[in-house]
């Protein structure tokens, strides 16, 4: 929000009370920035040289970006018209919330889980429907199935969830999307899925296998495990039909070219891509099992990142690590989110988190403390 006392002019009353999206706080030269769950590797070989080569800057980019909707429907095993490609996933989500949903229409989500989803529906002119997580901090879907009413018409599942880590796993969403009907749009969100190692795990490319869940889109990014953060490309896979109607509420032309020839140059160097998250999530595994040791509880983490139940003290802890030069993503009377960054980070989280969980009261949700 602005200082501003006032709007100047008309705007929807709900829109008006809806904080603007913050992303993770920026870091000064001499820290690390663990708050945006981005990848702390530079772009993989090629891409750089892919990008500058793209010169063409005076005409408009391709807007269906065709070259890599064919590469990621060969990838997949769909055709062309199966692919959908935006500014980043959380693009996409818009246009599938504003496609489906409007007055009087619920968008059911778990929570907590991205920040986005709560000001996608009100966007939308939707209710947002909120599903608390279970205690281990992992999607409730028997709850979200019973919170399905007739003017339910999208459902985000968040897998592995962020903030909080854990997975859903294959027969979990199985049984869930058995719940769904065949009219309500499921969203299966898997921005973090190429850094999923447990082998239980949903497999959108299994969900969509066959055709038989014609109302289950999934969703994956180029901007996580393939370090394109700052280019925005993501991409929906999915029923042509459904797909066509995230493509009609689509800003046109929002996906550069650049953008588009970095995707790309990335799909061509998977072997690199591999090294590069097997790293991270032997990282990952490393941080979780040493801040378990350390004394805290620690949910399951399969993303990225690693989530500090905090509860009250969220904000008081994440000071602590701004202190040190770390910066983390706490969300207030909740926890905090730290991404996996440098090799070199990890040891001072590591101290950093130790410090602060002793002084956690007894029977706190984020202390594992005996």
């Amino acid at each position: 929000m602005t200082d501003a006392p006032e709007i100047p002019v008309r705007v929807r009353a709900e829109v008006a009370a809806l904080p603007p999206y913050r992303q993770g706080k920026q870091a000064g030269a001499e820290a690390f920035k663990l708050s945006s769950n981005e990848n702390p590797f530079d772009p993989l070989p090629g891409v750089l040289e892919r990008v500058q080569a793209a010169t063409a800057l005076n005409r408009y980019p391709d807007a269906a970006a065709t070259r890599l909707r064919e590469r990621l429907a060969e990838r997949f095993g769909v055709g062309v018209d199966g692919i959908h490609i935006g500014a980043g996933s959380v693009s996409i989500l818009a246009q599938f919330v504003q496609a489906t949903s409007g007055a009087g229409d619920e968008v059911i989500y778990a929570w907590r889980s991205f920040e986005a989803y709560p000001w996608l529906a009100v966007v939308a002119g939707a209710t947002a429907v909120q599903v608390p997580l279970t205690a281990d901090s992992r999607h409730d879907l028997d709850a979200m199935a019973d919170a399905i009413t007739e003017r339910t018409r999208a459902i985000i599942v968040c897998t592995p969830n962020n903030p909080t880590g854990p997975i859903i796993t294959q027969a979990e969403f199985d049984a869930f999307v058995q719940r769904v009907p065949s009219d309500v749009l499921v969203i299966l969100d898997e921005a973090y899925a190429e850094f999923v190692t447990d082998p239980d795990s949903v497999d959108g490319r299994l969900v969509l296998g066959g055709g038989s869940r014609p109302n289950v889109v999934v969703l994956r990014t180029f901007s996580k495990a393939f370090g394109l953060a700052g280019l925005r490309v993501g991409y929906a896979i999915g029923h042509p039909r459904v797909l066509d109607a995230a493509r009609s509420t689509a800003i046109p032309l929002s996906v550069t070219a650049h953008a588009e020839e970095a995707a790309l140059a990335s799909l061509e160097a998977e072997d690199e891509l591999l090294e590069r998250v097997r790293e991270i999530a032997e990282r990952r595994d490393r941080l979780a099992g040493e801040l378990r040791a350390a004394g805290w509880r620690i949910p399951q983490a399969q993303g990225n990142f690693v989530w500090l139940p905090g509860g009250a003290e969220t904000l008081d802890i994440a000071a602590a690590f701004d202190a040190a030069g770390l910066i983390v993503r706490p969300f207030a009377g909740d926890g905090i989110r730290i991404s996996v960054g440098e090799e070199a980070s990890v040891d001072k989280v590591l101290r950093i988190a130790a410090s602060v969980v002793k002084d956690l009261p007894e029977g706190h949700s984020g202390r594992g403390l005996a």
